[in-house]
């Protein structure tokens, strides 16, 4: 069995395939514990019967092609018309366009890559410096996650189960207030402007001719699933069909023969997220069963006495493991052991669901291994260094915002109290 642990072990330092990783350990911990192992084939099947999770594959679908579209390029044109004569207009559009494109698409890398070598050269067109723009476009990479229909926000919700659509509204105010901060220091650090510029008529109005199909999503989306017209799963096939339509059938941006391929990729990543999160969820009963969370809240209470103080250590580790592992992953592994910790203590799990997916995309800029740092420093085609030095400014701020967001947790909840 030693030998066993050690081979996994050398797996996981040869940059294996996470699922097999924790798959593995899950049944080297059943039999040790003479549990019977087709507990992971059992789990899978569960999950695949979980209603919350039918939501998953449809909003991946609909973000993959989103992605593979040409809709970047006309939120950016739509973008520039009508919000350019700000100051700062162009900072602004940068947050704005990458924050609702990252809750579509739910990945930060999609984001810096598809949106990056489009909005880096306009920025620097207005005078921006380039560390600053670097850095604010890295940083907003991940800036849409607390924004429905995140993916990982309905993954949160699968593996928490809570109710989603509480969820999506309890990151709007939480995500409104990250984007105002940032919107505030990138006009204090706007260059002066000689004229701003102006748009025909016929401009604005081919302005909204190009967005208008893209438009209406939100409220399709937002609208359906408070109006008491979908569920949740049901709003993602609607939204799917909807993209699917707008994207083949009216822009044409996508071809027939190109749908397999996106298709094919959109569930490639959503198999990944379902066998990692099957064998992490047998893990997790198989460490409930163990009492593991128990034992851990037992041990922690030892030293910590109130909420306020584990917060601030949860915090600390989350963004520890923000940084080393990918959103998804630290989802199915973390919340888990968590989730007890934290109720223990009287956190709402709508309030802490926020807290750990803001501790998450925090995570993807913050030095040294944050993901989004290397994704940006591929793109841009820069020193990794000099990435560290262009988000520091911004990471200040989202730290800043997760402190209010932690200790105020009304921010979270409250929406839903209205409309919930």
């Amino acid at each position: 069995m030693t030998a066993l642990k050690i081979i996994i072990l050398s797996l996981a330092l040869l940059r294996s395939p996470l699922f097999l990783v924790i798959g593995a350990l899950a049944l080297v911990s059943f039999y040790n514990a003479d549990i019977d192992v087709s507990v992971v084939i059992i789990e899978m099947s569960r999950l695949a019967d979980t209603p919350m999770l039918v939501s998953l594959p449809l909003f991946i679908f609909t973000g993959i092609l989103l992605s593979e579209s040409k809709a970047p390029l006309r939120m950016l044109h739509f973008s520039r018309i009508f919000l350019s004569w700000l100051p700062g207009g162009m900072a602004v559009i940068t947050l704005l366009v990458c924050a609702v494109f990252t809750a579509f698409t739910g990945a930060s890398g999609i984001t810096i890559f598809a949106l990056g070598g489009l909005l880096l050269p306009a920025l620097l067109e207005e005078g921006y410096q380039e560390r600053f723009s670097m850095g604010l476009i890295t940083t907003c990479g991940s800036l849409g996650l607390l924004f429905p229909p995140s993916l990982p926000l309905i993954l949160f919700g699968v593996i928490a189960e809570t109710r989603i659509d509480h969820l999506f509204l309890a990151g709007i105010l939480p995500g409104l207030l990250m984007l105002l901060l940032l919107i505030f220091y990138s006009l204090a650090r706007s260059p002066a402007r000689q004229a701003k510029p102006s748009y025909t008529a016929a401009e604005i109005l081919k302005g909204l001719r190009v967005i208008a199909w893209e438009l209406p999503l939100p409220v399709i989306l937002l609208g359906g699933i408070y109006g008491g017209i979908f569920v949740p799963g049901e709003a993602a096939a609607v939204t799917a069909f909807y993209v699917l339509i707008v994207e083949m059938a009216v822009h044409r941006d996508i071809p027939l023969k190109q749908l397999p391929a996106v298709m094919s990729k959109s569930m490639v990543l959503f198999g990944g997220i379902l066998v990692i999160l099957a064998a992490s969820m047998a893990s997790t009963n198989f460490l409930i069963d163990q009492q593991v969370p128990t034992r851990l809240f037992e041990f922690i209470q030892q030293y910590i006495h109130d909420k306020y103080s584990f917060l601030l250590l949860l915090n600390v580790f989350l963004l520890i493991v923000g940084a080393m592992l990918d959103i998804f992953s630290a989802l199915v592994l973390i919340v888990p052991l968590i989730l007890p910790i934290a109720t223990g203590y009287g956190i709402d799990p709508i309030h802490l669901g926020i807290i750990f997916l803001t501790n998450l995309q925090i995570g993807y800029c913050t030095p040294p291994v944050g993901l989004n740092l290397f994704l940006a420093s591929y793109r841009f085609e820069r020193p990794i260094t000099e990435l560290y030095h262009s988000t520091l400014p911004f990471l200040a701020i989202l730290l800043v915002t997760l402190m209010i967001i932690t200790y105020l947790p009304w921010l979270s909840t409250v929406l839903i109290g209205f409309l919930g």
